[in-house]
């Protein structure tokens, strides 16, 4: 994957940066040991690693201010970080960037229960946002597999989903209002505790631009009163075709479940031997989900499990504690540590519509059989938010660039049918070469445009989002 060239005269200028940061914040927040830096190399992405210039850890918005205005009159690249669970490469630096984390950004600044909102730094991680608010009956909807670990700034470059977007949508659908800092240092406010803004949706632009426009460094996100129930159904199945018309057959029955999670075989083996769930031995499982009163629950799932039936399931299994819904959902919680487990992988990020689900499960094995890699389905079938998890060996010369071409081919395959290449990873290195593929010359210039109205030299988070040879023109234009 390629990168831009570091620039040696912002190499040079190393020494004098160190000396103006710590300047404006505590010594212990400015990283630049080289043997320290290194834990910033990469992200969840680990294919692909760079040690940044220097890392910065500010702990409020002033100090975010103060480390972008130093940096944009220096001409230094910097790069936000969350956590650093991107799957796309989205935080990977360059030898010549900053990395600005966010993690000491942790406190709940705000909380309303009569509005439903509460306002969090962005550095918080997903799951500590509901653990701030669930005394009180209230929970924060999008939950990605790494909401132990993920931080909200992550989720909004992001756009992240989870298991429960089919109802509740993702981080779009629940942010209300954010502070962002620009690459000059100005702070702005962005939305609000309030149902809409006036004007321009800047908020729908910020949310998923991937550190391209600011750093967030607040968020006020919507929070939900806890359903009255939730119950899941297991559902397995002699093949992963089979499996995704049931699921398109839910959807077109008008149910809405909260989640329609799928697991393939080699995932189902591989999340057995780790987590033991005790899901059923079957080529594909679909975990339904649904929310309410009990009678509510009741009609939901007798509906599915009508559906599954008509299916010909090799297993259908209804929880009836709270014991068994939290052993069904261990198990997909853990897929991605499983898989880890026992082989290399990369994990993609397509969207489909949900009808062409049986198509594009075929066309994946096929695929896999022609690139002769195994490949692993788990994802979020409802929505069609498809996450084939590329097996292959880290070690043997070719393997990894041979596992980028199949994955290149799933993604081309999920626009072809009416897809998108990305539903909550985002863009980052992983898919920047495919935009084309999506979209044409004039809608990237449409993009890039925006990015030069609010990052004027390109110097936030470089080499991510757009083909590399057309930000090399907008930032060389910058320049």
């Amino acid at each position: 994957m390629e990168m831009p060239t570091p620039k040696p005269e912002i190499i040079a200028k190393k020494a004098e940066l160190i000396t103006r940061l710590q300047e404006v914040m505590p010594k212990d927040a400015v990283i630049s040991d080289p043997s320290e830096t290194r834990v910033y190399e990469c992200d969840a992405l680990t294919a692909y690693k760079c040690a940044p210039l220097l890392a910065v850890l500010p702990a409020s918005t002033k100090e975010v201010s103060d480390a972008l205005r130093i940096c944009h009159e220096m001409g230094v690249p910097v790069v936000p970080r969350g956590s650093g669970t991107s799957l796309a490469g989205g935080a990977l630096p360059t030898a010549d960037s900053v990395i600005l984390g966010v993690a000491r950004l942790s406190d709940v600044l705000e909380t309303d229960y009569e509005n439903r909102f509460i306002k969090v730094q962005t550095g918080r991680t997903n799951l500590s946002v509901t653990g701030a608010v669930e005394e009180n009956g209230f929970f924060y909807a999008p939950d990605p597999s790494s909401q132990l670990a993920c931080a909200i700034a992550g989720n909004i470059a992001m756009n992240s989903g989870g298991a429960h977007c089919l109802k509740y949508g993702v981080t779009t659908n629940n942010l209300m209002g954010v502070t962002m800092v620009l690459m000059d240092g100005t702070v702005t406010e962005i939305g609000g505790a309030f149902l809409d803004a006036e004007g321009l949706d800047l908020l729908g632009l910020i949310c998923g631009s991937e550190g391209q426009l600011g750093v967030v460094t607040e968020a006020t996100l919507r929070i939900l009163h806890k359903p009255e129930g939730a119950r899941p159904v297991l559902i397995g199945f002699d093949s992963n075709e089979v499996a995704g018309a049931c699921v398109s057959d839910i959807i077109k029955a008008g149910v809405l479940p909260v989640a329609i999670e799928f697991m393939d075989r080699p995932c189902i083996e591989a999340t057995e031997a780790f987590a033991k769930a005790g899901y059923p031995m079957c080529e594909a499982l679909l975990i339904v989900e649904v929310e309410g009163s009990d009678t509510e629950i009741d009609e939901q799932l007798a509906l599915i499990e009508e559906i599954a039936r008509r299916h010909n399931p090799v297993e259908l299994r209804q929880s009836r504690s709270a014991e068994e819904s939290a052993k069904i959902w261990l198990g997909r919680k853990s897929a991605f540590g499983a898989m880890g487990q026992i082989n290399d992988y990369m994990c993609l990020d397509g969207t489909i519509p949900v009808s062409e689900l049986p198509h594009v499960l075929k066309r994946i094995g096929e695929m896999s059989k022609d690139f002769g890699l195994d490949v692993a389905n788990v994802f979020h079938a409802g929505d069609g938010n498809m996450h084939p998890l590329i097996l292959f060996d880290a070690n043997k010369p070719g393997d990894l660039e041979l596992c980028e071409d199949f994955g290149a081919e799933i993604l081309k395959l999920c626009v072809e049918v009416g897809g998108c290449l990305t539903g909550e990873h985002g863009v980052g290195i992983e898919k920047r070469d495919l935009m084309t593929y999506q979209y044409a010359p004039a809608d990237l210039e449409a993009q890039m445009a925006v990015k030069d109205v609010f990052d004027v030299k390109w110097l936030l988070n470089p080499a991510k989002v757009f083909p590399l040879l057309s930000s090399d023109s907008h930032r060389d234009v910058a320049a």
